[in-house]
């Protein structure tokens, strides 16, 4: 009889073990968007525009990221004493120009970096009709971010370039991303942090926090859907 209920209750273990790994990729994905404000609001989304700033050795330098659906990224930084520079990235170049780093010119970036910038194109997220974008995804199983238990997805654009999502269990916010990029002719690993979650008055959701390991960005404000010039996506 002991030996009979010791092997029903691992038949059980094993149920419970495949009931617990049942959640597919598809189900993480339908849940992150849903913390987002759910899919159709999100194929809603066609501009963004956030205002923050971040403190580097006691500066504070002013940031606005601007992006257009498919269209273009622009984010304008203002360094206090030393000037303002840009980086734009559209779905076919690149620009840098960052006078306080001693450039004295806009710069192509990089086909590779162009390639791999190409997620900060997608405001509606580049999980949204994944498939017919190209992108591909894998849920990797879970692992712990800043504390948290999270869903780690590996997600690779049509161009082949991979970064990892790490996205909460508990509540679907998306914790972390890491990927590489190529910074003076070598590839580095890129990681970035998310935090201080809060929806707007249309329900849709933000992180006002964002923590490189070059520092961390406050937003303070953001608007969507405002009417945008395209023209502020190309180098001037």
């Amino acid at each position: 009889m002991k030996s009979l209920i010791v092997f029903c209750l691992f038949l059980l273990s094993l149920v419970l073990v495949q009931f617990a790994q049942a959640q597919t990729v598809d189900e993480v994905i339908d849940n992150y968007l849903n913390a987002l404000g759910g899919k159709e609001k999100m194929l809603a989304l066609k501009t963004v525009k956030m205002d923050g700033s971040m403190n580097v050795q006691g500066f504070d330098i002013g940031i606005t990221i601007t992006v257009s659906q498919g269209v273009g990224s622009r984010t304008d930084i203002s360094v206090p004493g030393m000037g303002e520079g840009y980086q734009i990235m559209t779905p076919t170049k690149g620009w840098s120009y960052m006078p306080f780093q001693g450039q004295t010119a806009p710069e192509e970036v990089s086909e590779d970096q162009v390639k791999a910038g190409q997620n900060a194109l997608d405001l509606q997220s580049p999980f949204i009709n994944y498939k017919e974008k190209g992108n591909t995804v894998e849920l990797l199983g879970k692992e712990k971010a800043e504390g948290l238990e999270c869903y780690k997805i590996k997600l690779t654009n049509k161009f082949g370039k991979v970064t990892t999502v790490y996205i909460d269990t508990t509540n679907y916010h998306r914790i972390k991303v890491t990927g590489k990029t190529v910074v003076n002719g070598e590839e580095t690993d890129i990681e970035t942090i998310f935090s201080d979650f809060r929806k707007n008055a249309d329900g849709y959701l933000f992180a006002y926090s964002q923590s490189t390991p070059r520092g961390t960005i406050v937003f303070s404000s953001v608007e969507i859907n405002k009417p945008v010039d395209e023209n502020i996506f190309k180098a001037n």
